[in-house]
């Protein structure tokens, strides 16, 4: 499948669930669907393009996102649920399970702390209780302790399992559509950017955008 294509294919792999993490990457790896996190909609304001990619497969239960970033600034000040994930070294997963609206955004930062809501726009959400952000998986390769922006060269990877329960989905066997899109951000590194997998076409950066949804099937 095209990186750029329409849409986005995210493989049935049941057996994901009583795997290891690092068989659970391989998994991915091997058999998940590979896609870049690349449009740079916002050129002349964040020409910054750190090299990011993620690939992504469901058990039936779960979600399973594995995301890759190279960058030069590494930030992971937030620690608490639902702080602000996205001024620290972010990756973002939004979709809407029916199409549009409502839409889930799940926000997390290098060390996978978490922000995440159900809202209809930017400025209507109810974020989810740390009852359920508790049973998003996250598996870091940072680490879980904060920390302050580091320049250098770094590579890290964030394996995430989003329960499809939470999202109000049910897996029978049957192709689930949804419309969705990924990002990555990191508002107050010393090298701001805004990264989405679709394109987005807003004067400035707002991920708050189902209009620039792309279609996701869960097969």
């Amino acid at each position: 499948m095209s990186e750029k294509a329409p849409s986005l294919s995210i493989p049935f792999i049941p057996e994901l669930d009583n795997l290891e993490v690092d068989d659970i990457i391989k998994q991915l790896d091997d058999n998940g669907t590979r896609c870049t996190v690349d449009c740079l909609n916002w050129k002349e304001q964040f020409p910054y393009k750190p090299l990011t990619a993620f690939t992504a497969a469901h058990s039936g239960k779960y979600i399973y996102i594995d995301f890759f970033v190279r960058c030069n600034y590494l930030r992971a000040v937030n620690y608490e649920n639902n702080s602000h994930v996205h001024q620290d070294s972010c990756v973002e997963f939004f979709v809407a399970p029916k199409g549009n609206a409502p839409y889930y955004n799940f926000e997390f930062n290098c060390i996978g702390t978490i922000h995440a809501a159900r809202r209809m726009d930017r400025h209507n959400g109810t974020p989810l209780s740390d009852e359920d952000l508790n049973r998003v998986l996250r598996y870091p390769s940072c680490g879980t302790r904060p920390f302050e922006e580091l320049e250098g060269m770094f590579s890290w990877n964030l394996l995430v399992a989003i329960p499809l329960d939470i999202m109000g989905l049910e897996y029978n066997g049957n192709a689930i559509p949804l419309k969705g899109n990924f990002y990555k951000c990191a508002d107050l590194t010393s090298q701001p950017h805004f990264l989405s997998w679709m394109p987005i076409d807003t004067p400035e950066p707002d991920f708050h955008r189902p209009e620039f949804f792309a279609d996701i099937v869960l097969e």
